[in-house]
Protein backbone atom coordinates (compact mmCIF):
# COMPACT_ATOMS: atom_id res chain seq x y z
CA UNK A 1 0.00 0.00 0.00
CA UNK A 2 1.28 3.82 -0.94
CA UNK A 3 2.44 6.24 1.81
CA UNK A 4 0.46 9.14 0.54
CA UNK A 5 1.69 11.31 3.58
CA UNK A 6 3.48 9.90 6.25
CA UNK A 7 3.66 5.90 8.07
CA UNK A 8 1.06 7.17 10.54
CA UNK A 9 -1.27 6.85 7.42
CA UNK A 10 -1.32 4.59 4.33
CA UNK A 11 -3.99 5.20 1.65
CA UNK A 12 -4.52 3.94 -1.83
CA UNK A 13 -7.40 3.18 -4.04
CA UNK A 14 -7.45 -0.48 -5.42
CA UNK A 15 -9.88 -1.77 -7.69
CA UNK A 16 -12.27 0.78 -6.69
CA UNK A 17 -12.21 0.68 -3.06
CA UNK A 18 -10.20 3.28 -1.15
CA UNK A 19 -8.69 2.08 1.76
CA UNK A 20 -7.20 4.15 4.32
CA UNK A 21 -4.70 2.59 7.30
CA UNK A 22 -3.89 4.13 10.93
CA UNK A 23 -0.34 3.57 11.67
CA UNK A 24 0.97 4.40 14.56
CA UNK A 25 0.63 1.51 16.63
CA UNK A 26 2.85 2.72 19.78
CA UNK A 27 0.25 5.27 20.44
CA UNK A 28 -2.76 3.14 19.68
CA UNK A 29 -3.07 5.21 16.70
CA UNK A 30 -3.87 8.43 19.04
CA UNK A 31 -4.79 11.49 15.80
CA UNK A 32 -2.60 14.16 15.61
CA UNK A 33 -3.16 17.09 13.11
CA UNK A 34 -0.70 15.62 10.94
CA UNK A 35 -2.77 12.31 10.99
CA UNK A 36 -5.93 14.06 10.20
CA UNK A 37 -4.28 16.12 7.57
CA UNK A 38 -3.42 12.93 5.69
CA UNK A 39 -6.97 11.31 6.08
CA UNK A 40 -8.78 14.84 4.67
CA UNK A 41 -6.51 14.99 1.59
CA UNK A 42 -6.54 11.48 0.63
CA UNK A 43 -10.86 11.74 1.08
CA UNK A 44 -10.48 15.28 -0.84
CA UNK A 45 -8.88 13.47 -3.61
CA UNK A 46 -11.46 10.45 -4.02
CA UNK A 47 -14.67 12.19 -3.83
CA UNK A 48 -14.44 13.15 -7.70
CA UNK A 49 -13.31 9.55 -8.67
CA UNK A 50 -15.92 6.23 -9.25
CA UNK A 51 -15.33 4.36 -5.77
CA UNK A 52 -17.94 1.84 -4.11
CA UNK A 53 -16.31 2.40 -1.30
CA UNK A 54 -13.76 3.70 0.96
CA UNK A 55 -12.66 1.34 4.09
CA UNK A 56 -10.83 2.95 7.14
CA UNK A 57 -8.94 0.52 9.19
CA UNK A 58 -6.11 -0.43 11.41
CA UNK A 59 -2.65 -2.29 10.99
CA UNK A 60 -2.76 -2.43 14.66
CA UNK A 61 -5.17 -5.31 16.20
CA UNK A 62 -5.19 -3.51 19.78
CA UNK A 63 -6.67 -0.26 18.34
CA UNK A 64 -8.67 0.69 15.84
CA UNK A 65 -8.21 4.28 16.89
CA UNK A 66 -7.62 5.40 21.09
CA UNK A 67 -8.88 8.99 20.22
CA UNK A 68 -7.38 12.48 20.00
CA UNK A 69 -3.58 12.87 21.17
CA UNK A 70 -4.79 14.85 24.07
CA UNK A 71 -1.24 14.47 26.21
CA UNK A 72 -0.10 17.11 22.83
CA UNK A 73 -2.85 18.79 23.71
CA UNK A 74 -2.03 19.27 26.76
CA UNK A 75 1.19 20.09 26.32
CA UNK A 76 0.13 22.93 23.99
CA UNK A 77 -2.03 24.22 27.01
CA UNK A 78 0.67 24.36 29.08
CA UNK A 79 3.17 25.97 26.34
CA UNK A 80 0.06 28.55 25.70
CA UNK A 81 0.21 27.43 21.91
CA UNK A 82 -3.12 28.24 21.44
CA UNK A 83 -2.83 28.45 18.20
CA UNK A 84 -1.55 24.29 17.85
CA UNK A 85 -4.75 23.10 19.85
CA UNK A 86 -7.19 24.92 17.57
CA UNK A 87 -5.48 23.43 14.23
CA UNK A 88 -6.01 19.86 15.94
CA UNK A 89 -9.72 20.37 16.96
CA UNK A 90 -10.44 22.25 14.07
CA UNK A 91 -9.22 20.23 11.10
CA UNK A 92 -10.42 17.06 13.53
CA UNK A 93 -13.95 18.48 13.21
CA UNK A 94 -14.03 19.47 9.91
CA UNK A 95 -13.13 15.66 9.02
CA UNK A 96 -15.82 14.27 10.87
CA UNK A 97 -18.13 16.52 9.02
CA UNK A 98 -16.24 15.31 5.53
CA UNK A 99 -16.95 11.64 6.56
CA UNK A 100 -20.84 12.04 7.20
CA UNK A 101 -21.46 14.16 4.14
CA UNK A 102 -19.20 11.61 1.91
CA UNK A 103 -20.36 10.64 -1.38
CA UNK A 104 -19.68 7.03 -1.03
CA UNK A 105 -20.22 4.67 2.06
CA UNK A 106 -17.23 5.03 4.63
CA UNK A 107 -16.90 1.63 6.13
CA UNK A 108 -15.02 1.77 9.54
CA UNK A 109 -13.33 -1.58 10.41
CA UNK A 110 -13.41 -1.64 14.06
CA UNK A 111 -10.86 -4.28 15.67
CA UNK A 112 -9.75 -3.68 19.40
CA UNK A 113 -9.89 0.26 21.23
CA UNK A 114 -11.77 2.67 19.66
CA UNK A 115 -12.44 5.85 22.19
CA UNK A 116 -12.91 9.34 21.44
CA UNK A 117 -11.78 10.54 17.85
CA UNK A 118 -11.79 7.44 16.55
CA UNK A 119 -15.94 7.51 17.25
CA UNK A 120 -15.06 10.19 15.15
CA UNK A 121 -13.80 8.58 12.64
CA UNK A 122 -16.16 5.72 12.17
CA UNK A 123 -19.50 6.79 13.54
CA UNK A 124 -20.42 9.19 11.15
CA UNK A 125 -19.48 7.18 8.07
CA UNK A 126 -22.04 4.62 6.79
CA UNK A 127 -21.11 1.09 8.12
CA UNK A 128 -19.29 0.42 11.43
CA UNK A 129 -17.89 -3.22 11.48
CA UNK A 130 -16.89 -4.75 14.94
CA UNK A 131 -15.41 -7.88 15.96
CA UNK A 132 -14.99 -10.04 18.82
CA UNK A 133 -12.18 -7.94 20.18
CA UNK A 134 -14.12 -4.47 19.67
CA UNK A 135 -14.17 -1.95 22.44
CA UNK A 136 -16.21 1.40 21.72
CA UNK A 137 -16.00 4.61 24.71
CA UNK A 138 -16.17 8.31 25.00
CA UNK A 139 -14.27 8.39 27.99
CA UNK A 140 -13.23 12.14 28.35
CA UNK A 141 -15.79 13.16 31.16
CA UNK A 142 -12.53 10.95 33.36
CA UNK A 143 -10.07 13.38 31.66
CA UNK A 144 -11.29 17.29 32.78
CA UNK A 145 -12.74 16.94 29.21
CA UNK A 146 -15.65 16.25 27.44
CA UNK A 147 -17.47 13.70 24.77
CA UNK A 148 -16.80 15.99 21.37
CA UNK A 149 -16.05 14.82 17.59
CA UNK A 150 -20.27 15.44 17.00
CA UNK A 151 -20.61 13.34 20.11
CA UNK A 152 -23.39 15.80 21.26
CA UNK A 153 -24.78 15.13 17.54
CA UNK A 154 -25.33 11.05 17.47
CA UNK A 155 -25.06 10.46 21.22
CA UNK A 156 -28.76 12.00 22.01
CA UNK A 157 -29.58 9.92 19.10
CA UNK A 158 -29.06 6.74 20.42
CA UNK A 159 -32.31 4.84 21.89
CA UNK A 160 -33.55 6.36 24.91
CA UNK A 161 -31.15 7.66 27.11
CA UNK A 162 -28.02 5.29 26.16
CA UNK A 163 -26.35 8.57 24.82
CA UNK A 164 -26.40 10.31 27.90
CA UNK A 165 -25.37 7.53 30.11
CA UNK A 166 -22.31 6.63 27.88
CA UNK A 167 -21.71 10.10 27.56
CA UNK A 168 -21.00 10.82 31.23
CA UNK A 169 -19.70 7.64 32.83
CA UNK A 170 -17.31 6.76 29.57
CA UNK A 171 -18.80 3.07 29.66
CA UNK A 172 -17.05 0.73 27.59
CA UNK A 173 -19.18 -0.99 25.38
CA UNK A 174 -17.94 -4.54 23.81
CA UNK A 175 -19.01 -5.74 20.35
CA UNK A 176 -22.93 -6.68 21.12
CA UNK A 177 -23.00 -3.69 23.55
CA UNK A 178 -22.44 -1.58 20.55
CA UNK A 179 -24.45 -3.50 17.78
CA UNK A 180 -27.07 -3.04 20.37
CA UNK A 181 -26.82 0.78 20.58
CA UNK A 182 -26.49 1.38 16.84
CA UNK A 183 -22.85 2.58 16.76
CA UNK A 184 -21.84 -0.78 15.10
CA UNK A 185 -23.84 -2.08 12.40
CA UNK A 186 -21.97 -5.52 11.33
CA UNK A 187 -20.54 -8.06 13.00
CA UNK A 188 -17.38 -9.34 11.18
CA UNK A 189 -15.18 -11.93 13.65
CA UNK A 190 -11.44 -10.80 13.15
CA UNK A 191 -10.05 -13.16 11.39
CA UNK A 192 -12.33 -12.48 8.23
CA UNK A 193 -11.75 -8.51 8.31
CA UNK A 194 -8.93 -8.38 6.07
CA UNK A 195 -10.64 -9.34 3.58
CA UNK A 196 -13.46 -6.90 3.81
CA UNK A 197 -11.79 -4.28 1.37
CA UNK A 198 -11.11 -7.07 -1.33
CA UNK A 199 -14.53 -8.43 -1.27
CA UNK A 200 -16.08 -5.26 -1.77
CA UNK A 201 -13.55 -4.71 -4.61
CA UNK A 202 -14.64 -7.91 -5.82
CA UNK A 203 -18.74 -6.96 -5.63
CA UNK A 204 -18.68 -3.82 -7.31
CA UNK A 205 -22.19 -3.55 -7.90
CA UNK A 206 -23.32 -4.78 -4.75
CA UNK A 207 -24.80 -3.12 -1.97
CA UNK A 208 -22.11 -2.70 0.99
CA UNK A 209 -24.81 -3.67 3.52
CA UNK A 210 -25.10 -7.00 1.41
CA UNK A 211 -21.40 -7.18 0.89
CA UNK A 212 -20.87 -7.20 4.81
CA UNK A 213 -23.79 -9.50 5.67
CA UNK A 214 -22.18 -12.09 3.73
CA UNK A 215 -18.69 -11.99 5.40
CA UNK A 216 -20.77 -11.54 8.85
CA UNK A 217 -20.66 -13.76 11.90
CA UNK A 218 -23.27 -14.58 14.41
CA UNK A 219 -24.56 -11.10 15.85
CA UNK A 220 -23.58 -11.28 19.37
CA UNK A 221 -26.22 -8.78 19.90
CA UNK A 222 -28.24 -11.13 22.16
CA UNK A 223 -25.67 -11.28 24.79
CA UNK A 224 -26.03 -7.45 25.38
CA UNK A 225 -25.17 -6.45 28.83
CA UNK A 226 -26.32 -3.25 28.52
CA UNK A 227 -29.59 -4.49 26.71
CA UNK A 228 -30.13 -6.42 30.24
CA UNK A 229 -29.68 -2.92 32.05
CA UNK A 230 -31.53 -1.02 29.56
CA UNK A 231 -34.68 -0.11 31.59
CA UNK A 232 -32.77 1.22 34.34
CA UNK A 233 -30.48 3.66 32.36
CA UNK A 234 -33.53 5.30 30.39
CA UNK A 235 -35.74 5.98 34.09
CA UNK A 236 -31.56 7.00 35.85
CA UNK A 237 -30.16 9.02 33.13
CA UNK A 238 -33.28 10.40 31.51
CA UNK A 239 -33.78 12.32 34.52
CA UNK A 240 -33.77 16.35 33.53
CA UNK A 241 -30.55 17.06 36.09
CA UNK A 242 -27.45 15.42 37.31
CA UNK A 243 -28.51 15.96 40.49
CA UNK A 244 -31.64 14.20 40.01
CA UNK A 245 -29.55 11.17 37.89
CA UNK A 246 -27.59 10.38 41.32
CA UNK A 247 -31.00 10.52 43.33
CA UNK A 248 -32.47 7.86 40.76
CA UNK A 249 -29.27 5.61 40.67
CA UNK A 250 -29.23 5.57 44.49
CA UNK A 251 -32.70 5.08 44.87
CA UNK A 252 -32.15 1.81 42.26
CA UNK A 253 -29.83 0.28 44.82
CA UNK A 254 -28.53 -2.16 42.34
CA UNK A 255 -24.65 -3.23 41.59
CA UNK A 256 -24.78 -1.79 38.52
CA UNK A 257 -26.76 1.48 39.98
CA UNK A 258 -23.26 1.28 42.61
CA UNK A 259 -21.06 1.16 39.95
CA UNK A 260 -22.47 4.07 37.55
CA UNK A 261 -22.18 6.04 40.56
CA UNK A 262 -18.47 4.99 41.01
CA UNK A 263 -18.29 6.39 37.61
CA UNK A 264 -19.84 9.25 37.99
CA UNK A 265 -17.93 10.35 41.06
CA UNK A 266 -14.80 9.58 39.60
CA UNK A 267 -15.09 12.45 36.80
CA UNK A 268 -14.27 15.55 36.95
CA UNK A 269 -17.49 17.68 37.83
CA UNK A 270 -16.56 20.38 35.68
CA UNK A 271 -17.26 17.84 32.69
CA UNK A 272 -20.14 16.12 33.86
CA UNK A 273 -22.06 19.44 33.85
CA UNK A 274 -20.53 20.42 30.18
CA UNK A 275 -21.56 17.23 29.10
CA UNK A 276 -25.02 16.83 30.82
CA UNK A 277 -25.95 20.34 29.15
CA UNK A 278 -24.44 19.27 25.46
CA UNK A 279 -26.37 16.45 24.95
CA UNK A 280 -29.14 17.68 26.35
CA UNK A 281 -29.19 20.45 24.04
CA UNK A 282 -27.84 18.19 20.60
CA UNK A 283 -30.61 16.72 19.92
CA UNK A 284 -31.90 19.69 18.59
CA UNK A 285 -29.08 20.47 16.12
CA UNK A 286 -27.39 19.54 13.19
CA UNK A 287 -24.00 17.82 12.85
CA UNK A 288 -22.03 20.65 11.91
CA UNK A 289 -24.05 23.22 14.43
CA UNK A 290 -23.01 20.48 17.57
CA UNK A 291 -19.53 20.58 15.99
CA UNK A 292 -19.14 24.76 15.89
CA UNK A 293 -20.31 24.46 19.62
CA UNK A 294 -17.98 21.71 20.91
CA UNK A 295 -15.00 23.60 18.84
CA UNK A 296 -15.96 26.85 20.90
CA UNK A 297 -16.11 24.45 23.99
CA UNK A 298 -12.27 23.55 23.60
CA UNK A 299 -11.19 26.66 23.50
CA UNK A 300 -11.90 27.50 26.93
CA UNK A 301 -12.15 23.13 28.51
CA UNK A 302 -8.14 23.20 27.67
CA UNK A 303 -7.27 25.89 29.71
CA UNK A 304 -8.72 24.68 32.82
CA UNK A 305 -6.91 22.68 36.00
CA UNK A 306 -9.38 20.17 34.99
CA UNK A 307 -8.23 19.13 31.80
CA UNK A 308 -4.96 19.52 32.69
CA UNK A 309 -5.39 17.36 36.14
CA UNK A 310 -7.00 14.56 34.37
CA UNK A 311 -4.90 13.87 31.12
CA UNK A 312 -1.74 14.26 33.75
CA UNK A 313 -3.62 11.54 36.05
CA UNK A 314 -4.57 9.19 32.77
CA UNK A 315 -1.87 9.51 29.92
CA UNK A 316 1.13 11.70 31.92
CA UNK A 317 1.79 10.36 35.35
CA UNK A 318 -0.92 7.27 34.44
CA UNK A 319 -1.51 7.47 38.63
CA UNK A 320 -5.57 7.37 37.90
CA UNK A 321 -6.07 9.97 40.74
CA UNK A 322 -6.79 12.95 39.28
CA UNK A 323 -7.53 15.92 42.18
CA UNK A 324 -10.30 17.57 40.70
CA UNK A 325 -10.45 21.07 41.12
CA UNK A 326 -14.26 22.30 39.82
CA UNK A 327 -17.33 21.82 42.04
CA UNK A 328 -21.14 21.12 40.70
CA UNK A 329 -22.53 24.79 40.48
CA UNK A 330 -25.21 24.13 37.92
CA UNK A 331 -24.59 27.36 36.52
CA UNK A 332 -24.21 27.95 32.50
CA UNK A 333 -21.39 25.95 30.75
CA UNK A 334 -21.78 26.71 27.19
CA UNK A 335 -21.13 29.53 24.84
CA UNK A 336 -24.39 30.74 23.70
Amino acid sequence: MADTNTAEVLADVHRGVGRILLNRPKALNALTTGMVAAIDRALAAWEHIPLSAVVLASTNTKAFCAGGDIRTIREHSLAGDAEASERFFASEYRLNARIAEYPVPVVSLIDGLCMGGGLGLSVHGTFRVVTESAVLAMPETGTGFFPDVGASFFLPRLPGAIGMYLGLTGHRLDAADALYTGLATHFVPADRLDAVADVLADNPGDPVDVVLNRLAGRSPVAESRLAKARGDVDWAFGAPTLGEIEKRLRHLDTPWAAATLVALESASPQSLEITHALLARGRQHTLRECLGTELALTRTTIRTPDFLEGVRAALVDKDRSPNWRSVSHGGPVLPT
